[in-house]
Protein backbone atom coordinates (compact mmCIF):
# COMPACT_ATOMS: atom_id res chain seq x y z
CA UNK A 1 0.00 0.00 0.00
CA UNK A 2 1.26 3.67 -0.81
CA UNK A 3 2.21 6.19 1.94
CA UNK A 4 0.31 9.12 2.10
CA UNK A 5 0.79 12.19 0.21
CA UNK A 6 1.63 15.06 3.04
CA UNK A 7 2.26 12.22 5.68
CA UNK A 8 4.43 13.59 8.55
CA UNK A 9 7.62 11.27 8.82
CA UNK A 10 7.49 9.42 12.34
CA UNK A 11 3.91 10.42 13.55
CA UNK A 12 1.59 7.08 13.15
CA UNK A 13 2.34 3.77 12.56
CA UNK A 14 5.37 2.00 13.10
CA UNK A 15 8.22 5.13 12.84
CA UNK A 16 11.09 2.73 12.86
CA UNK A 17 9.86 1.84 9.32
CA UNK A 18 9.36 5.80 8.48
CA UNK A 19 12.75 6.80 9.72
CA UNK A 20 15.40 8.15 7.48
CA UNK A 21 18.55 7.05 7.25
CA UNK A 22 20.11 7.23 10.71
CA UNK A 23 23.13 9.18 9.28
CA UNK A 24 21.51 11.26 7.53
CA UNK A 25 22.50 14.93 8.02
CA UNK A 26 19.30 17.11 8.88
CA UNK A 27 19.24 21.26 8.88
CA UNK A 28 17.72 22.57 11.96
CA UNK A 29 14.86 23.64 10.47
CA UNK A 30 13.92 19.77 9.54
CA UNK A 31 14.58 18.81 13.03
CA UNK A 32 12.06 21.79 14.01
CA UNK A 33 9.15 20.02 11.98
CA UNK A 34 10.13 16.53 12.94
CA UNK A 35 9.92 17.87 17.00
CA UNK A 36 7.27 20.75 16.71
CA UNK A 37 9.37 22.67 17.78
CA UNK A 38 10.05 26.04 16.82
CA UNK A 39 13.64 26.84 16.33
CA UNK A 40 14.65 29.16 18.63
CA UNK A 41 13.68 26.08 21.00
CA UNK A 42 16.21 23.76 19.13
CA UNK A 43 18.75 26.74 19.56
CA UNK A 44 18.32 27.02 23.24
CA UNK A 45 18.24 23.48 23.99
CA UNK A 46 22.01 23.35 22.54
CA UNK A 47 22.88 26.27 24.38
CA UNK A 48 22.08 24.42 27.40
CA UNK A 49 23.34 20.82 26.16
CA UNK A 50 19.89 19.61 26.11
CA UNK A 51 18.34 18.56 23.37
CA UNK A 52 19.86 16.10 20.25
CA UNK A 53 22.95 15.96 19.64
CA UNK A 54 23.96 18.60 17.43
CA UNK A 55 27.03 19.87 15.31
CA UNK A 56 28.51 22.61 13.36
CA UNK A 57 29.85 21.96 9.54
CA UNK A 58 31.11 26.23 9.20
CA UNK A 59 28.87 28.35 10.84
CA UNK A 60 25.08 26.07 9.94
CA UNK A 61 24.06 23.55 12.45
CA UNK A 62 23.38 19.94 11.71
CA UNK A 63 22.01 16.57 13.61
CA UNK A 64 22.09 13.22 12.78
CA UNK A 65 19.06 11.23 11.76
CA UNK A 66 19.60 8.46 14.07
CA UNK A 67 20.60 10.95 17.32
CA UNK A 68 17.36 13.23 16.64
CA UNK A 69 15.19 10.11 17.16
CA UNK A 70 17.22 8.34 19.67
CA UNK A 71 16.52 11.27 21.87
CA UNK A 72 12.66 11.52 21.06
CA UNK A 73 12.89 8.25 22.55
CA UNK A 74 14.25 8.74 25.53
CA UNK A 75 11.84 11.49 25.86
CA UNK A 76 9.01 9.25 25.53
CA UNK A 77 10.40 7.09 27.64
CA UNK A 78 11.00 9.48 30.49
CA UNK A 79 7.18 10.58 30.38
CA UNK A 80 6.21 7.02 30.51
CA UNK A 81 8.02 6.50 34.09
CA UNK A 82 6.66 8.05 37.34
Amino acid sequence: MPAQQGAVEGVGGNRRNDRRNDDDMLAIDEVAAILRTPKATLRYWRHLGIGPHSFRIGRRVFYRAGDVYTWLDKQAAREHVG
